[in-house]
């Protein structure tokens, strides 16, 4: 890699009318992360923050939002005029910078570093005033043609338009991503005119310019052409994302993981998995998680911000949310966990349990069918078949606070605010609305009252409603 200073410019001000979206085409995302930040995170394993300039226009406040926690830095094109127009507004940032300037286009989300890298150690030639980014395509309609000389320097660029029958058979083509050398490159822009149809600012002038000042220019060839084709519309981004979630999956299979149908499997940028875990059919594993070794993730199962410690099995089909779970817990099947909630070791959380801002403690039990919201819940305690805490009272949230070895009965109804003493037994089918002692069995239920013979004294008074009904 060169030793000189890198200013990486990222064009990313246009409107990219062919998304047929009210949002900017560089926040729409591949790989669970915009194509801004695909970028970005590429820019980064080469430079410094500081070193690298982004180029908003469309929706530049968005964009910026999305990009500032990375620390970059900006540079608004308020109009549209052309690519050699969006560099030209970094001018006044970049212009006395040394170095190798390397522009990048905002819409590429399968561009690597390592191929950027290459790019730059190509433009490093005391000799050579930069380097240009190249592919080649079986068809290359469309596309700027690249020229080499017979010493295998640029040439030229050669537009569709302007091509020869000869020219048009060339399948080298212009990626639009540039390495130049700083001294050399802003006088050439200085020199760019808006002297075509579109009345626009082309960066590829820039290449004629130095090459008619006696300047070399090199391209540097990318092998594989989808990696530098920029995403247009649905489909081209729909392909970058499969072949970012490929990717991924790899790079996880090739660490240690089991990935079971791995075509099925959706894992984000962000999400870390450690060797021995097993991930299962169609699980979608989205955002921040953090995986810890010997873990399962069940068929189907969705997880989105989630801390799993090791050996915790998370049951088919279930749904997890910024939770965070101790070793060996168990989740699912058919759980869904809406997020803030801390699972101890040993926990379980069965199927058809809803779990919202609420920590169980070692070892505690829902097995089924339960509700809990706002609660705190004890060591060992076990949570019965249809229980729920009732949290909201139409106005407010209200915690429900469980003590240790707490046998909470099914059926039973917990109302918030309430306590519930260690050691305590809620006898099933009971509606809590006070604080029941330690130790203590407490029952809330209506006295149950039988009539023998009722059953057929309500059939018979049936029949005759009916009989009455139809008369």
């Amino acid at each position: 890699m060169t030793n000189e200073a890198i200013n990486i410019v990222i064009m990313a001000a246009g409107l990219g009318t062919r998304m047929r979206s009210s949002k900017a085409k560089v926040l729409h995302s591949a790989g669970g992360l915009t194509m801004a930040e695909l970028i970005v995170r590429q820019s980064l394993k080469i430079t410094t923050p500081e070193r690298i300039r982004v180029i908003t226009g469309h929706q530049s406040a968005e964009v910026e939002q999305v990009l500032t926690p990375y620390g970059v830095r900006f540079a608004l094109q308020a109009e549209q005029k052309g690519t050699g127009h969006a560099v030209l507004c970094t001018q006044q940032f970049l212009e006395k910078e040394p170095g190798i300037l390397l522009i990048i286009n905002g819409d590429c989300p399968l561009l690597r570093s390592e191929t950027l890298l290459s790019l730059l150690e190509t433009a490093d030639r005391p000799d050579v005033a930069g380097a240009i980014l190249t592919t080649v395509l079986d068809d290359a309609s469309g596309y700027g043609r690249i020229v080499r000389s017979p010493e295998d320097t640029l040439l030229a660029i050669v537009e569709e338009k302007a091509a020869t029958a000869d020219q048009k058979q060339i399948r080298e083509i212009n990626t639009g991503i540039y390495a130049f050398r700083a001294e050399t490159f802003w006088p050439a822009l200085a020199q760019v005119t808006p002297d075509n149809p579109a009345k626009e600012y082309y960066l590829t002038d820039v290449v004629g310019i130095l090459h008619r000042e006696g300047h070399t220019l090199l391209p540097s060839l990318v092998r594989d052409p989808r990696e530098v084709l920029g995403v247009n519309n649905r489909l081209e981004l729909s392909v970058a994302d499969r072949i970012l979630r490929e990717r991924k999956v790899q790079a996880l299979m090739l660490d240690g993981v089991t990935i079971e149908k791995p075509e099925t499997v959706t894992i984000d940028d962000d999400v870390q998995v450690a060797p021995d875990t097993v991930i299962e059919a169609f699980a979608q594993l989205r955002g921040n998680c953090e995986i810890a070794t010997g873990c399962r993730i069940g068929a189907g199962s969705i997880l989105r911000n989630v801390r799993l410690a090791e050996k915790v099995q998370v049951q088919p089909y279930s749904i997890v949310e910024d939770t965070q779970a101790g070793e060996a817990a168990q989740i699912g099947p058919f759980a869904r966990l809406r997020g803030g909630n801390t699972l101890g070791a040993k926990v379980r959380v069965g199927n058809f349990v809803e779990i919202k801002k609420s920590t169980l403690s070692e070892g505690a039990k829902a097995n089924h069918l339960a509700y809990l919201g706002d609660a705190q819940v004890g060591s060992r305690t076990n949570v019965g078949a249809g229980a729920i805490t009732c949290n909201y009272d139409g106005f407010h949230k209200h915690a429900t606070i469980i003590g240790e070895d707490v046998f909470v009965g099914s059926n039973s109804t917990l109302v918030a605010p309430i306590q519930i003493g260690p050691g305590s037994i809620i006898a099933a089918g009971s509606v809590m609305t006070h604080t029941v002692p330690e130790n203590s069995l407490a029952f809330g239920r209506a006295h149950q009252v039988i009539k023998e013979g009722g059953a057929e004294i309500v059939r018979h008074k049936a029949k005759t409603r009916d009989t009455t009904k139809h008369s």
